[in-house]
């Protein structure tokens, strides 16, 4: 069954039911010794852009913000058996230029990404339309939307399990702020912890 292992701060690992190894915004916490056939960068911030971290497959291809938004255009692309859309991502801190989100589609699950963000329009027209399962929202209230504004956003979005992530910055976790976020199908999953994922929107 696929699963999805949380490293902490903004990183986490999936690995599919083929057994295809998917590293995001791979910085903090261990877990980084399945080889990976996959890595996604969300933008070019040192604490998402390690990509030097994980062990890593002959064949493995390192997808960044720069290959997936051009002139404004969220492109797709497919590797393996997973697709990748590049969707909005930014706030006062990080360009919409220099920043994207990752809705990803395996073995029947659809998976969204957010990277660091606050409020998008896609969040409010696009994220909606494709029925999301699952939904990783950044809630440190720093440098993105904080756990009230997460939880909004959540709400918005409407995936069947809403995530709290990149809780805090310099910490791989913040159980106080998990706390606040208050959002539909709320799931609060801690540095080296694992949870197996299903299609929970069929």
């Amino acid at each position: 069954m696929a699963n999805l292992y949380y490293q902490g701060h903004g990183s986490f690992r999936i690995t599919t039911d083929e057994g295809f190894v998917i590293y995001v915004d791979p910085y903090a916490g261990d877990g980084y010794d399945l080889p990976a056939d996959l890595i996604l960068v969300s933008h070019g911030h040192h604490d998402h852009n390690c990509v030097a971290l994980p062990a890593k497959k002959p064949a493995c291809t390192v997808l960044t913000y720069q290959e997936l938004l051009a002139d404004q255009k969220y492109d797709s692309k497919t590797v393996g058996p997973v697709r990748i859309d590049a969707v909005q991502a930014y706030n006062k801190n990080h360009p919409r230029t220099q920043c994207v989100g990752f809705v990803l589609f395996f073995n029947g699950i659809s998976l969204y990404a957010a990277g660091d963000t606050s409020t998008t329009e896609d969040m409010r027209c696009r994220l909606p339309q494709m029925h999301l399962d699952y939904a990783l929202l950044p809630t440190d209230g720093v440098y993105n939307m904080g756990p009230q504004e997460a939880g909004s956003c959540a709400a918005m979005i409407a995936a069947r399990c809403s995530i709290p992530i990149h809780t805090k910055p310099g910490a791989l976790f913040d159980e106080a702020v998990a706390k606040r976020f208050d959002a539909p199908g709320k799931m609060v999953i801690k540095p080296g912890q694992s949870v197996a994922l299903k299609a929970l929107s069929r």
